[in-house]
């Protein structure tokens, strides 16, 4: 019993640990609306690739989870294909704010988990 119980423990101790270190998964909608609560902290977004431009590995592509769009600037991965469903982690950068709208409200992908095509 006592090796069922320490075995339990380590485990939930090793799962608390590997969540922690996960961003939490945001719509764009809630980004895009309210910037600066966001601003330099490490989000995850989830959704279709609707353009990319690269160039030597780098470049920048535009994700759309349904709820908005996001300019993401990749600089070690590349940039993933049109219409490619992707996960990616990352720290919100200040676009400009005119008039109560936000225009230019972007991300630096730090990690990026590419899902198959719906």
């Amino acid at each position: 019993m006592n090796k069922n119980r320490l075995f339990c423990g380590a485990f939930i101790a090793l799962f608390a640990l590997a969540l922690t270190g996960c961003p939490e998964r945001r719509r764009i909608g809630d980004i895009t609306s309210d910037p600066g609560r966001y601003f330099n902290k490490e989000v995850t977004v989830v959704g279709r690739v609707t353009r990319s431009y690269g160039v030597a590995g780098a470049g920048v592509f535009e994700i759309d989870d349904g709820t908005g769009r996001l300019w993401v600037v990749s600089e070690k991965y590349g940039v993933p294909s049109k219409d490619d469903y992707v996960g990616v982690s990352g720290k919100v950068i200040p676009g400009v704010t005119y008039n109560g709208r936000n225009y230019g409200t972007g991300m630096r992908e730090t990690k990026r988990r590419t899902t198959e095509t719906r």
